[in-house]
This record gives structure tokens, sequence and C-alpha cells, in this order.
């Protein structure tokens, strides 16, 4: 029977990365500006490692192999196969990232015979005055858009949200966005890496060139729409789960916990990941358990369907799984 995995992270060097999943997330490893920390990735060429138990070592697309259904889920395997369906990171933006937008599934299919990405982002760590860009402030177009950038003036187009821990914003494929930067926050998406740079600040990269813009692949997917808001809310009772966000890629809920917990999955039928955001717990399941920390995480084999949570303090996880 398979047990609570955890994986080694997989921290990536980026230009407007920084020291804090270093520093404020103990995450180890040769990066100078560590801008993201892939918690769990079945990325080609950025396939995470498992670090414990009998397993460690193995990959994650070995294990898929070798436990399929076992391990994702019947319902998860059937639909997606050998490929882990989700990518889960905790992103420091010392900078702002560029301004970009990513594809829905089907452009992407075409394009590049890949998932689109939709993703969701729950603020871990947030400076007074940081802010992030989600969607227009205002009903735009191609047109507009080309002129914006040309002139400079983009921003006027683009709706800012000042945030702070524990925000919560949905970014669904075709979203024009950027995190901003002084925040710190975890990310879950569909597995895709694929994203469409809209504008960049005319920054210049290690070898003293501008980074490459996609403007022209960006135009024909975003949406020009505005939306009454772009932050999600949800609520946070203590000793549950509470959802956040149910989409048909991924289902993400809160736990606050002051007591112990006790959660059966059998009815999901799909692996469980669980984030640890706030203090530390242990999680207990039927074959195993397992620590963790302020900005670990473990993957919960579909198998193991009750698990057992016991925070040492008050604790903070963020559930995820596919719906």
């Amino acid at each position: 029977m398979l047990y609570p995995l955890k994986f080694k992270p997989i921290l990536l060097e980026k230009i407007w990365g920084g020291i804090k999943l270093k520093t404020d997330f103990n995450k180890k490893g040769k990066c100078e500006k560590c801008g993201e920390s892939w918690e769990i990735s079945g990325i080609d060429g950025n396939i995470s490692v498992i670090d414990n138990g009998f397993l460690k070592g193995n990959n994650l697309q070995e294990i898929i192999e070798i436990y399929m259904s076992d391990l994702l889920g019947e319902k998860v395997f059937k639909k997606f196969g050998l490929e882990f369906p989700l990518l889960i990171k905790i992103i420091h933006a010392q900078d702002d990232l560029s301004i970009q937008v990513h594809p829905d599934n089907e452009t992407a299919k075409k394009r590049h015979n890949a998932f689109g990405k939709t993703e969701i982002w729950y603020i871990l760590d947030a400076e007074n005055d940081a802010k992030l860009i989600s969607g227009f402030s205002k009903q735009s177009n191609k047109e507009e858009l080309k002129e914006a950038i040309r002139a400079g003036n983009l921003n006027d187009l683009l709706n800012f949200e000042p945030v702070k821990h524990g925000d919560v914003f949905y970014i669904p494929s075709g979203r024009i966005h950027s995190i901003g930067k002084g925040i710190v926050l975890a990310e879950i998406q569909q597995t895709s890496d694929i994203t469409y740079r809209v504008y960049d600040f005319d920054r210049l990269d290690s070898n003293g060139k501008k980074r490459e813009l996609h403007t022209e692949l960006a135009e024909d997917v975003l949406d020009y729409n505005v939306y009454n808001t772009y932050r999600t809310e949800y609520e946070k009772i203590p000793d549950r789960s509470n959802i956040i966000k149910e989409s048909d890629y991924f289902t993400v809920s809160i736990i606050p916990l002051i007591n112990i917990l006790e959660r059966n999955y059998y009815e999901i039928d799909s692996f469980v990941v669980l984030m640890c955001v706030v203090g530390s717990v242990q999680i207990k399941t039927n074959n195993g358990s397992i620590d963790l920390k302020k900005g670990e995480t473990v993957l919960i084999p579909a198998e193991l369907d009750h698990v057992k949570m016991i925070p040492t303090a008050y604790a903070e996880l963020l559930e995820v799984y596919i719906p």
C-alpha cells in the first residue's frame, strides 16, 4: 500500500525572484534569485522526486506508471492517464512578473499539443504596498491593447488589486495577470508551462537581452471583458474543510485547524494534495504519517481515503483534489 508522499522541491532561478523561499519557507538548493519552488510537478524536465519512505528516489512519473489509479484515483487515471494533472508551486516575486496570459485547453492543444493553463493564487505573504494584476479595469480589444503597449500606458487598461495574507485570486485561461513585487503565494494550476508574455517592462536578462514577448499569440486568447470582482471570497470556519474554489480543473479548500480533524476522502476518488500555509501539523493515514511545517506539501494517494490532521498549535492547510 502507498503512503503520504513528500517530494524534493524544485527551485527555479527567475529574473524577478528573491530569497524568501529559502529564508521564510526553508527551501534548500543552489538558487540566488529563487522565484519558484515546484512542490509537485509532472512537467517534462522538472518531474518531482520522492523524498521519503521506501519509494524515495523514484520520480512522480515512475510511480504513476506502477500504481496508476491507486495513486491518482480511478476517475483521474481514466481521464489523464499517466500525466499528473496539477502543478503545485510556491512563488516569491521580489520584482514584478511580466504581464501575461495563458491559453485554454483547445488553443494549447492546437498550438502546442499541451494542456491550457487555469490557475489559482493563495497569498502567503505580502509587503504593505504589494499589488497584483488580474484582468482589465475597462472593456478593451486587440487594437486598444496594441496601442497601449506602443504608447507605454498599458497600466491604464489593467485592474490592480492590493493584497494581504489569505487573499485568493482565480485566474482562468485568457485572463491577463501579473504577480507584483513583494508577494509570496501558493499557485495551483493545470499541468502546463505555456505562458504568453504581453509586456516585460523592457527588462534585460543575464545576457543583456530583452526577454521574448508573445503579444500576437496573446491577442487571440485574451478575455477583454470586465468583471465585477476578481477576488475570490470564501469562509474560514475552524476544524472543517471550507471550499475556496471548485472548477473543472481542481477543487481548492482551506482547513483552519484548532483541534484534531478527520477527513474521509473515499467518495472524491482522487489523490489529495495538502499544503501547510500556517503553523505545523501531523498527517496520519491508514498507512503511515508525516509531519508538515509551513510551506511544506504532501501528496495523499487516492487509496488512503482516511486522513487525521493533528495540529501542533493553530495551523492552516490548503486542500486540493481533482473534482
